[in-house]
């Protein structure tokens, strides 16, 4: 019998050949050009931030540049238990099996073992009865050969989709990271306002104290007593609304960690200090900064699979070639029978002529959703280059007017023990001294408002940036729990535990 097969396996090496041999159809990627990009330095806020230093300052954890143990602590739980980064991590393991589904392709697409077995009997008054047995096998093959490259183009858009759910991956670290950040330095913010916000109202009862006093012996009027009143509860009436915002902020914080609303024990050491830090300059060009996004290269991916999704419509226009082969087994247990083998085997041709209008109609469908990808990928290049030079920018400017209002805040403070010292000798009405409290719970109000915006700029200009993702690459996808319940559910090999490409692979090799 292994003699009759032998042209079944020359056959198939044959159509190995022959199916290597052919070039497949449709357009080969080639990496969107942004005409703009090269050229493009940005402001001159963003010029500054990358000017070259004297040596090259790493921004793979941008958030270690505050020196705050919490904000670490808090941004690396952000980046292994968001629920967003661990949907993100279960679309890598679909991609990577919608990646073995496109590999399968290139090998034999019918593979179909059948079998029967009868009881076949007949009971007639007139004849004896009969009984026999039949038993059956056949196994079917066919391996269509992808002469046009349909099934190679299937596995370069299902590759690109892979990496591009990588690189989406990589977009939420950065997101996650940087609203973990955010988040955290928006806390600190309103715990710094209420802090300042109880130093004032304290202040302004001794003051309100005073003037009742005064008032009842007769010293002092009434308006001076309503009027610090007045700014005193005024003040008092901010601390609920400010309480109640910081309370929202810490649930904020829970639900990015994965964990239920409410404060972060974690968040007691560092409590109302702002997290503060200069600029690490980036040796890196805009145009350089920009490719590097995650988004950006994510565009691309879906980009290069839309591509790939074009050839694959294209070779539907050509025919298919198909060697096709036949193997059954028969056996009947009636005396004299013959049992017998049948083989087959053969090319087959079929070739749709008569839907040429629709499967042209069906390349251009896929050339316009590549053209549709394209614009995506030009706007997100825009947007990112916008949210490089805004974030820039408001980081400059901030920074300059949180200088100013320290200033200020230090004049108001000033005044206010000048104002202070010249009511006690008679010189001024206590109006003066009020002006002088209400101008210092203003001023100090909104110096740690700009503080706060400073560090938030900083924090959107990193994000801008696309840094954060790099140690994503080094960590396991799916956490320990979610592996085994979902190797206990489905056999998925070693797809849960293959590592990612390294950081320093964020492209996929041409």
């Amino acid at each position: 019998m292994a003699v009759k097969l032998r042209p079944v396996g020359l056959a198939v090496a044959l159509a190995a050949l022959l199916a290597g041999g052919c070039a497949a159809v449709g357009p080969d990627f080639r990496p969107p050009d942004v005409p703009w990009l090269g050229g493009w330095r940005g402001s001159p806020e963003l010029a500054e931030a990358l000017a070259p230093p004297a040596a090259a300052v790493p921004h793979d954890e941008w958030w270690q540049v505050f020196n705050d143990p919490a904000l670490d602590q808090v941004v690396a739980e952000a980046q292994r238990s968001n629920p967003n980064v661990r949907v993100a991590g279960s679309r890598i393991m679909e991609a990577r099996a919608q990646l073995g589904i496109a590999g399968s392709a290139l090998y034999p697409q019918l593979q179909q073992l059948s079998g029967q077995a009868l009881w076949v009997g007949q009971d007639d008054s007139d004849v004896p009865s009969q009984s026999y047995n039949s038993y059956g096998a056949a196994f079917d093959v066919a391996w269509e050969m992808d002469f046009w490259g349909k099934f190679r183009r299937g596995i370069e858009a299902a590759d690109a989709s892979y990496f591009a759910s990588i690189a989406q991956y990589d977009d939420v670290q950065v997101l996650v990271a940087a609203q973990a950040a955010s988040t955290y330095a928006t806390i600190r913010t309103f715990e710094l306002r209420l802090r300042i916000a109880h130093e004032n109202a304290a202040l302004q009862k001794r003051s309100l104290e005073i003037t009742e006093k005064l008032f009842a012996s007769g010293n002092e009027s009434e308006l001076d007593v309503q009027q610090a009143k007045s700014l005193y509860l005024g003040t008092i009436s901010t601390i609920p609304d400010l309480e109640g915002t910081l309370r929202q902020a810490q649930n904020a914080l829970s639900i990015l960690l994965g964990r239920p609303p409410g404060p972060l024990p974690e968040m007691d050491a560092g409590r109302e200090q702002i997290p503060q830090a200069g600029l690490d300059v980036i040796v890196e060009m805009p145009a350089d900064l920009l490719r590097r996004r995650p988004d950006v290269r994510t565009a691309e991916m879906q980009l290069a699979a839309q591509s790939a999704l074009i050839g694959v419509s294209q070779a539907a226009l050509y025919p298919s070639i198909a060697l096709v082969g036949t193997l059954g087994i028969s056996s009947t247990s009636l005396e004299g029978a013959v049992n017998t083998l049948n083989w087959g085997v053969g090319p087959a041709l079929a070739w749709s002529v008569f839907d040429y209008g629709r499967l042209k109609n069906q390349v251009l469908v896929q050339d316009a959703r590549f053209q549709q990808l394209y614009e995506v990928y030009q706007d997100t290049v825009l947007r990112a280059a916008r949210e490089m030079d805004d974030a820039a920018v408001s980081f400059a400017k901030s920074r300059a007017q949180a200088d100013l209002l320290e200033q200020a805040a230090q004049a108001a403070k000033r005044s206010l023990d000048i104002a202070t010292i010249q009511y006690q000798e008679g010189l001024v009405d206590f109006e003066r001294v009020l002006d002088s409290q209400r101008t210092l719970f203003d001023q100090q109000e909104r110096l740690v408002i700009t503080r706060g915006t400073v560090t938030q700029s900083l924090i959107s200009l990193y994000k801008a940036m696309g840094g954060g993702w790099q140690p994503g690459r080094s960590r396991a996808v799916l956490d320990e729990a979610t592996r085994k319940e979902m190797a206990e559910r489905s056999n998925w090999q070693d797809l849960l535990t293959a590592p990612l490409p390294p950081a320093s692979q964020a492209f996929p090799p041409p």
